[in-house]
């Protein structure tokens, strides 16, 4: 499927403004977000804006994604969700403690970690889905 992105200059604009190491490691995120998107039916749109000044992603059909560098004592990178969604609950279950959370709201990763891909695609795709899978449970994700 084609996929249409729109971007907001902004957005771009926040990417040259981060750490080189964690810019690196937010565009991996983004990426990730795009071929998920991409590879997901029937998302054929996807939105890159801000949010809360944070690069933003939305579908159509999904919950909000959105990505940021953290430098609070110790600097960090992190997705986050809509805390009100039933996502990271759903992580929590699925995935445990494959990942490092922040309450209902974030995946947290250092530089140091190795992002576990096949489960960070599926959690993307849940969020990307959201409107269509939170009705099943688990949000359609099966674990690793």
């Amino acid at each position: 499927m084609n996929l249409s992105i729109t971007t907001d200059p902004a957005a771009a604009v926040k990417f040259e403004g981060y750490p080189p190491l964690y810019k690196r490691a937010l565009l991996q995120l983004r990426s990730i977000i795009i071929e998920c998107a991409a590879a997901t039916d029937p998302i054929s749109q996807l939105e890159e804006t801000l949010k809360w000044g944070e690069p933003s992603y939305l579908t159509k059909y999904g919950s909000t994604i959105r990505i940021d560098y953290k430098d609070k004592g110790q600097p960090y990178y992190a997705i986050y969700f809509k805390c009100t969604s039933k996502l990271v609950p759903a992580i929590r279950e699925v995935y445990g403690e494959i990942f490092t959370y922040e309450k209902n709201r974030a995946l947290i990763f250092t530089l140091d970690d190795e992002l576990p891909l096949a489960a960070l695609k599926q959690v993307i795709t849940a969020a990307l889905r959201y409107h269509k899978v939170k009705h099943m449970p688990h949000l359609g994700m099966v674990g690793a």
